[in-house]
């Protein structure tokens, strides 16, 4: 499918190139022979104007002109002419031809032309020619016809013509290269969000086929028993099992959700320490019951910051909330009884840094790499949680434009840090 899509990207890209290189080479090769094509004109004119007007002149008021003494002795002039690979005819009033510097008479008509004309000399022989009669007064001395060889239009042009030729073709086969690993490059990340999609789809489906099954399950008991006792206590189960999955269900709206963007993030003044506080509060019944021990530490602001100011932030409080909890209850859910879990807010130039610290069982260093994926466990686990917490947690800092960190070691415990940029105002270093 991926090829499919490499080959159609590459020759559209190639296609259009094509499509440019053609306007492109066929406007650049009509503006150069129409370049050529005025100046042999220019010459023509500017010849059949010198020429004309020295023939009236030198004529005066003889009857006929004597073209070999007036055009033939004058070296300077045929030197000229010849550079410019310019002809002259001269015909006499009945339209005879009088004199020429062509080695052979052309044969071909007299045709009076103001403009230049192409004209065939035969074969591949061409000409363009420019003819006026000399008129004195009333009185008609004769015709000129100044010629310039057509092949310093054709041969520029046929050159022109191959160079171009050759240029788009190298061109494309450099654009079809080039294109093919743009394409590649291109679908790269289309790759990446396909593999990653199938991923999340078999995980998700794993991990909604357990609670669903498990419904059915205590839905086929429950109506196969007629005992009340136990159809209440099945009954039970399915509300946890519909608890948990309707949490599931939640969590991965809110990834979906955040990932694509379809809901701003509306961010609100509000206060870390205070958020921090209240999330420290909701957890602290579960760490009573673990006799665990708390040490809260909130650092006080710089003295360049107002009291009303300290830890003041731009985000989204009901998201904050969600982040610190799952960072909170993670390290409550990972730490054994008795133990102690530390908690440090304080400011750090740009960032404002809350880290979670606790003296639990720790994780090993090859599984730190995977601990923000979506449904990763820790090996051997059997507390409850879908797996998402973490994921979640990255989420939502990286939408607030934060960073989030965890050192861990075997036995030793677990060190999570969070930094949220502070107001641009308030920032120190």
């Amino acid at each position: 499918m991926f090829r499919a899509i490499q080959c159609r990207l590459a020759l559209w890209y190639v296609g259009v190139t094509a499509l440019l290189l053609l306007v492109f080479a066929t406007g650049f090769f009509l503006y150069v022979r129409g370049t050529l094509i005025e100046r042999v004109d220019d010459t023509l004119s500017h010849v059949v104007e010198v020429v004309s007007r020295a023939l009236v002149i030198e004529t005066g008021t003889a009857e006929v002109i004597d073209w070999q003494k007036s055009l033939g002795s004058d070296p300077l002039t045929s030197a000229a002419l010849e550079d410019d690979h310019i002809d002259l005819e001269g015909f006499d009033p009945n339209r005879q031809l009088a004199w020429s510097t062509f080695a052979e008479p052309l044969n071909l008509p007299l045709h009076l032309s103001r403009t230049p004309e192409t004209v065939p000399m035969g074969g591949d022989r061409w000409l363009r020619q420019m003819t006026v009669a000399l008129v004195v007064g009333d009185r008609l001395l004769g015709y000129l016809r100044v010629s310039h060889p057509w092949f310093e239009v054709t041969q520029p042009s046929q050159a022109l013509l191959w160079d171009l030729l050759l240029g788009a073709t190298v061109a494309l086969i450099l654009v079809s290269i080039s294109g093919w690993f743009l394409a590649r490059l291109a679908i790269a990340p289309l790759q990446e969000s396909y593999a990653y999609l199938k991923q999340f789809t078999a995980d998700a489906s794993h991990e909604l086929r357990n609670p669903v099954a498990l419904i059915q399950t205590n839905v086929q008991v429950a109506l196969a028993t007629a005992d009340p006792a136990t159809q209440q206590q099945q009954l039970q189960v399915i509300e946890r099992l519909s608890r948990r999955l309707s949490r599931l269900v939640d969590d991965l709206l809110f990834l979906a959700r955040q990932e694509s963007g379809m809901v701003p993030l509306n961010p609100q003044p509000c206060h870390l320490d205070a958020l921090l506080l209240a999330v420290v509060e909701e957890q602290e019944p579960l760490m009573q019951q673990k006799a665990m021990e708390l040490c809260l530490n909130i650092a006080d602001p710089p003295v360049t910051v107002p009291d009303q100011q300290a830890y003041f932030v731009w985000g989204n409080p009901d998201h904050l909330s969600r982040l610190l909890t799952n960072i909170v209850n993670n390290a409550v859910q990972y730490t054994l009884e008795g133990g102690t879990i530390h908690i440090t807010l304080d400011q750090q130039g740009k960032y404002y840094r809350v880290v979670i610290a606790d003296n639990g069982r720790g994780i090993p260093a090859s599984e730190l790499p995977r601990l923000f994926d979506r449904f990763y466990r820790l090996q051997g686990t059997a507390l409850p949680g879908t797996g998402l917490g973490l994921a979640i947690a990255q989420s939502i800092v990286q939408a607030h434009r934060g960073q989030i960190q965890v050192e861990s070691e075997v036995g030793q415990g677990t060190k999570f840090t969070i930094l949220l940029p502070t107001p641009a105002k308030d920032r120190q270093g």
